[in-house]
């Protein structure tokens, strides 16, 4: 059972917002999202936390300093999702801006796993690089951090998962989640991390005089902040005040036309309109087609379409990355098409989780599947795929609903049944996990135990949280660009309202589309429904964002319904 309920407000703090010269829409979204004061809500960079405060910067800048400045050759090892491959084009391009002798290095997933693993140091030792940087991985890595040393190559680690029981032994750790570690925003990207090293060595630099009169030009870091954004975005992190002003100001470079060759050409795409950018766009448009170079191969295309400076190259790439997401995309439709045939005969409304194995399924596209079971029945969902050619082992990839911890949920499973996980790894929403194929039934019973342990009724009932009635005086073009312009995301929802409407039409688009034609009193109202085709009553209570509708020229405002239930 579904449930549309009103996100709860201040009529305070939403008059004081007023007052200081807010928007009356914007006043009350934003004090539904506990803003109270209109500074809790600017984007300027004066608003981010200094680097100062984040553990490990310190070391880390001065690793870099020295690595620079004795010319030694330093290799990126880069993770092969949106987060990892902006984190390592951010790396890149920014330590080149500084004079490093910088390469990059993307292990295929399929190959050699997750993290800095010794296979994965001594591939990158035929490069003979004198420092190994780790992007979002790296802090679970004890084994490969100790491989690299024994070789005699020093290790940076940057990071922002939630480190194990024991550190790697790395020069240098920076991870706002580590022990020890002051720095308020807990949630930033693995490509956040990566910015703030570089403002740390730039600041070390300035303190030493690097950029004085005849030195070296001081590098201007925010032109990669179009980078941040893009893995801030991807990665589904909480947006909290300092991701905000990181997310902001890449948007706003991205609306001006300033940014990456490669960050353009997935726009174009896309088919979407860079002056018109919007949170949307960066985690529904471009990260799904950096993702599935990572799903399907292996995320080189998709950094050397964010590290190229070569307009026609980085077009090409866009171009490659785009058809392997319409791969990944059939690829997507016929696994979920299995598991909803296979889940039709669990009854899922009698279960607390839902865990699918099929030897046919990709290894790359399990985790999409996961979140889609997870959305549609609001369980905590993992799905399986073979991950050896013997088919003894399985990985599955996970995904969960709010309260229910995945990361901790396996942690309890590991210690109930000691031999049962080969590894796991991950966060609250989403995690990983290797196991013997046989195991999974095994798997399943200790995953559904757990849940059923944590989760009430009330937990596992899908509720949609909406901000309310919108009055027909504000459909209009200029209140969608006003709301698309701010930036919404992960812990910060974007707007969604919610209303009784009767249903005057509704026709099947392309067969899995409803279009809708709705009416209030005497205002006739445009909607779609997108993947659903059941009709809806004579009168329903609906759930919908506002999306602008170009069409011949002309502007229009269209429902983009989330969800509807019979009115009372």
């Amino acid at each position: 059972m579904t449930r549309i309920v009103n996100r709860a407000s201040s009529p305070a703090d939403e008059a004081a917002l007023i007052r200081h010269g807010l928007h009356p829409i914007l006043a009350r979204l934003y004090a539904a999202r506990g803003v109270r004061l209109p500074d809790e809500i600017e984007t300027a960079l004066t608003r981010l936390v200094p680097p100062v405060h984040l553990k490990g910067t310190d070391e880390a800048a001065a690793l870099l300093a020295d690595a620079i400045a004795q010319r030694k050759r330093m290799v990126v090892v880069a993770d092969y999702d949106c987060d990892g491959a902006t984190a390592c084009a951010v790396a890149v391009r920014g330590l080149r801006m500084f004079g490093a002798q910088v390469d990059y290095l993307v292990p295929n997933r399929f190959e050699y796993g997750y993290g800095l693993t010794p296979e994965i140091v001594e591939l990158a030792a035929s490069r003979e690089p004198h420092l190994l940087i780790t992007v979002d991985n790296g802090i679970a890595s004890v084994d490969g951090v100790a491989a690299a040393n024994a070789r005699g190559i020093d290790v940076l680690v940057t990071d922002h998962h939630l480190p194990g029981e024991t550190l790697p032994a790395a020069r240098a750790i920076v991870n706002p989640n580590q022990p020890g570690c002051a720095f308020p925003s807990k949630c930033i990207a693995g490509v956040g991390v990566m910015f703030y090293v570089l403002l740390a060595l730039r600041a070390r630099l300035r303190e030493s005089g690097a950029f004085a009169a005849g030195g070296a030009a001081e590098p201007r870091l925010d032109g990669l902040l179009d980078l941040v954004a893009l893995g801030t975005v991807a990665d589904v992190v909480k947006l909290d005040g300092n991701n905000r002003v990181l997310v902001a100001q890449g948007l706003a470079r991205i609306r001006r036309g300033r940014m990456q060759p490669g960050i353009a050409a997935l726009f174009r795409a896309a088919g979407r309109d860079a002056r018109n950018a919007s949170g949307f766009d960066l985690g529904f448009a471009l990260g799904p087609r950096l993702n599935a170079a990572g799903r399907l191969s292996d995320m080189s295309l998709g950094i050397e379409c964010l590290t190229t400076d070569d307009v026609g190259r980085a077009w090409e790439l866009a171009q490659q990355l785009d058809a392997m997401n319409r791969e990944r995309r059939e690829i997507e439709a016929g696994m979920q098409q299995q598991a909803l045939e296979e889940i039709a005969t669990l009854d899922p409304d009698g279960r607390a989780t839902i865990t699918l194995f099929n030897e046919s399924w990709h290894q790359g596209v399990i985790g999409i599947v996961a979140g889609r079971l997870k959305e549609k029945y609001h369980r905590p969902a993992f799905t399986f795929a073979l991950a050896d050619d013997e088919g003894e082992l399985v990985k599955g990839s996970g995904r969960s609903i709010p309260g229910f911890h995945l990361r901790d949920a396996l942690d309890l499973i590991a210690k109930r049944e000691p031999n049962l996980l080969a590894k796991f790894g991950g966060h609250a929403m989403a995690a990983g996990v290797t196991l013997a194929t046989r195991d999974v039934p095994r798997f399943a019973a200790a995953f559904e135990t757990v849940a059923r342990e944590a989760l009430d009724e009330n937990a596992l009932a899908r509720v949609v949280v909406t901000d309310g009635e919108l009055e027909d005086a504000y459909f209009t073009p200029q209140i969608v660009e006003m709301i698309d312009a701010a930036v919404w995301g992960q812990g910060f929802p974007a707007p969604t309202f919610s209303g009784e409407f009767d249903v005057l039409s509704q026709a099947l688009v392309k067969e899995k589309h409803l279009k809708l034609q709705l009416a209030r009193g005497r205002q006739r109202f445009q909607a779609i429904w997108f993947n659903h085709t059941e009709t809806l009553p004579a009168r329903a209570h609906i759930a919908y964002r506002l999306a602008a509708d170009s069409w011949n020229g002309v502007v229009r405002v269209q429902m983009i319904v989330e969800h509807a239930v019979s009115a009372r």
